[in-house]
Parts: C-alpha cells; sequence; structure tokens
C-alpha cells in the first residue's frame, strides 16, 4: 500500500455525481469499481451515484433502489415530453429539470422570457396521483425563470392579468400579473411534506437572484435580466397582496432564486422546507449506511473547482465521511482547487482526468476509459 490509506480488509464506497457532458453518476460509478478492481481484485466496493438536487437526482434514486416512474407533461417551450421521477415507500424523488430543464430546448435555442415550469407541477401532480406523501422536490438545471407560477398553475393556482385572463407563459407572463388566486391547489399538497431539495441559496430578486445569476445561462440578455428581475419582484407583491401568507419575506429566503424562482414557487405556495440539496440526497440515497461499512470513500464530479466547496456532492460526501473519520479521495475530469481547498473541506488527495489527457476535448470524449485507468492508479496508491 503505497499512501498507508487504509487496512487489507478495505471497503470502498464510491459515491460520485455525474460528470456533466461526459457521464453519469452511475456510469461514474462503474468505471471506478472496474479501475479498482483491475489493480485490486479482492476489494470490495460498494456503489452509490449520488446528486445534489440538480439533473441527475432521479437517477441516482432508481440506482439507489426507487422504482423509476414516467409521465408524459408539458416541456419549457409547451411541447409534450416524457419526464421521469423516483418512487419509493411513499417518498417521491422529482427532478424538475425532467420536466422543465435545459436539456428539453433545441441546440442553441433558448427561450428567457417564456419558458415555464408547468410540467414540473404536472410532475409533482403524477407523485401525488402515486400516492407519495413526501416528495423531495430537486431544483436545478432549468431553462425557466418563472418564479414556479407555472408550476403552481398545473397544481390548480390561477395567475391573471387586469382582464382576469391568465397571464402568458414564463417569467416575461408576470409582467402583466394583477391577481393569484391559489385557493384551487390541489388539497393533496397540505397533506404532503415537501422538501425543496438545492444547492443554492440566492434570493429570488435582486443582484444575487435567479435572473441576475442563472439568467444569462439561459440565454437572457442585460435587457431580459433586468425585464425578469422586475416581473420576479412584482410576482412577489402581487403574491402578498393576493395570497399573503408571507410571500414578500419568503422572496428573501434561501433558495426562492433556485430553478428560475421556482423554489420560490415552492416555498410559497407549496409549504415546502428547503434542504441543501445533497444532505437530502444523501439521507434519501441511504449514504449513512453505506459509510458505516466504508473504509475509504470516493467521490467526485466534473469539475472541482470553487462552486464544489459550497452545497455541491463532493462537499457533502466528504463532510460526512470526515465526520466519520473515514478518508476521501476526489476523482473529476478538472482540478481547479489546490490542496489547501481540498484539505479543509475533507478531500485528502483529489486525481484529474486532465492529469493523463490534457486536451479538454478528448478528455470529455474518452472520459470513461480515462476514469478506469485513473482509478486503478489509486487502487495501486491506497488498496494494495
Amino acid at each position: 500500500m503505497t499512501d498507508g490509506a487504509v487496512t487489507e480488509a478495505a471497503h470502498v464506497l464510491v459515491a460520485a455525481d455525474k460528470f456533466k457532458g461526459s457521464l453519469t453518476a452511475v456510469e461514474v460509478a462503474e468505471r471506478v469499481t472496474a479501475g479498482l478492481r483491475r489493480a485490486a481484485p479482492d476489494v470490495t466496493v460498494e456503489a452509490l451515484p449520488v446528486a445534489d438536487g440538480g439533473d441527475g437526482t432521479v437517477a441516482a434514486a432508481v440506482a439507489a433502489g426507487f422504482e423509476r416512474r414516467e409521465v408524459r407533461v408539458t416541456g419549457p417551450l409547451g411541447d409534450e415530453l416524457t419526464a421521469a421521477y423516483a418512487l419509493r415507500d411513499g417518498t417521491a424523488v422529482v427532478e424538475m429539470a425532467e420536466a422543465s430543464g435545459l436539456q428539453h430546448l433545441p441546440k442553441g435555442v433558448f427561450a428567457p422570457l417564456t419558458a415555464g415550469t408547468y410540467g414540473s407541477g404536472e410532475l409533482l401532480r403524477a407523485a401525488l396521483d402515486a400516492g407519495a406523501r413526501t416528495i423531495v422536490f430537486g431544483v436545478g438545471g432549468s431553462a425557466t425563470t418563472d418564479g414556479g407560477a407555472g408550476m403552481l398553475a398545473a397544481l390548480g393556482g390561477r395567475f391573471l392579468d387586469a382582464d382576469g385572463q391568465p397571464v402568458g407563459p414564463g417569467g416575461g407572463g408576470l409582467r402583466d400579473l394583477a391577481t393569484v388566486d391559489l385557493s384551487g391547489l390541489d388539497p393533496r399538497i397540505a397533506a404532503t411534506d415537501i422538501v425543496l431539495a438545492s444547492d443554492v441559496d440566492n434570493p429570488l430578486t435582486g443582484p444575487k437572484g435567479a435572473a441576475a445569476i442563472y439568467g444569462p445561462q439561459k440565454g437572457a440578455s442585460p435587457e431580459d435580466v433586468d425585464t425578469l428581475d422586475a416581473a420576479l419582484a412584482h410576482y412577489a407583491r402581487v403574491l402578498e397582496k393576493t395570497a399573503g401568507g408571507g410571500a414578500a419575506e419568503s422572496a428573501l429566503s434561501p433558495g426562492a432564486g433556485a430553478a428560475g424562482g421556482i423554489g420560490y414557487g415552492a416555498l410559497v405556495g407549496l409549504a415546502a422546507s428547503f434542504r441543501p440539496g445533497i444532505e437530502v440526497m444523501l439521507d434519501v440515497l441511504g449514504f449513512g449506511p453505506a459509510l458505516a461499512r466504508a473504509t475509504l470513500v470516493i467521490t467526485g464530479e466534473g469539475s472541482l473547482d470553487e462552486q464544489t466547496l459550497h452545497g455541491k456532492a463532493p462537499a457533502g460526501v466528504a463532510a460526512a465521511a470526515r465526520a466519520r473519520g473515514i478518508e476521501v479521495i476526489a476523482v473529476c475530469g478538472r482540478l481547479a482547487l489546490p490542496a489547501e481547498a481540498l484539505g479543509r473541506a475533507g478531500i485528502r488527495r483529489a486525481y484529474a482526468l486532465t492529469d493523463l489527457e490534457p486536451d479538454p476535448a478528448r478528455c470529455m470524449a474518452e472520459a470513461g476509459p480515462l476514469l478506469e485507468r485513473m482509478s486503478a492508479g489509486i487502487a495501486r496508491d491506497f488498496l494494495t
């Protein structure tokens, strides 16, 4: 054993997120496992793909034993698509990106002012129909900035203009909002524990709000950002006036700005409780019992950078492992953190694919074989 990290009775827990654009979390776990066993054939490896509430959350739940359910819903541009959620023992894992994510937009096409979250509401309703009484609502990767108005409309809310007509879709439509009526919301919501799982804690509006921070990646121009921020602020004022319930205060709450403000809609309309996504998902996926069996943890994601340290999956995994005194190794496509920062996060050492293949395009195209090769090196360093 080169680094003297673990004992002969090693039990490795692979709990990594996806390498975005290259490998799913399930594929990461498969490649790491194959590489470890290539160099240390007798090692016990347990795979638990993880996610932090963004895209890939349903897949992680299914890999952990949840049942995958599919339903036809309305996409962000109004077209019909198939979306999935996960269900087990009355708990549903619903991923808004499945219905309203950027991946559903045609390549190069954005709709910052009109993309809506109606399909996310339909996905939540499907989970209620299936008998879910606890819903983990993972938000991230959205194509939308509508404050969750579309989601609430799908669940029975009414968003009307001065003439009593429904406002248009997306954040742009909220400019015409005159009144909100949430009295028709699905009554099952009140009897359901809904957890808003997100890796961001932005407020709804302002310089750190949904439009300003995340609008540009959804195709919003500076003018669009101003329009959307003003529309969301107007939305919060109308909700406070017509629906009450501390709607204005909730706009300042952590997570309100998540996924184009759908976090705000969940907090106000669904009485959701906000928790960091990775914390929720580790609980749901059974990470605690798996960690108790481990002598070494391997985590990671596509890019280990400053964002990783702020609520991303590897940071959550490392924090939990460190609390139990278990060593953590990280794998990634690209490493942009110094050793000191990794150490503070509880990560002993990080291995990057770019160390094996410096060309980014080839690195992404060949991520699977490279990760397997790199994991064999980890086994030689820590398991033999």
